[in-house]
């Protein structure tokens, strides 16, 4: 399922979804988090690489984090 649209910038208070907008600025400092790119001052977000960044971490369905079951 696709959230954002590919061809959109987002800024981040535009991003609550995912998370808070110091959340966000504290994931660039350490470089984690969706790619972005600066723009002068600005930081904005691709909609195709905020897509991409939360299906990479969509759980896999049939996998549980409890472990195998006796």
């Amino acid at each position: 399922m696709r959230r954002f649209d590919d061809q959109r910038l987002y800024e981040p208070g535009e991003l609550s979804i995912i998370a808070a907008r110091n959340v966000l600025s504290e994931w660039r400092i350490r470089g984690e988090g969706p790619a972005y790119v600066k723009v002068g001052r600005n930081v904005l977000y691709r909609g195709a690489d905020l897509n991409a960044w939360a299906e990479a971490r969509r759980p896999k369905r049939g996998r549980s984090h409890l472990g195998p079951v006796h």
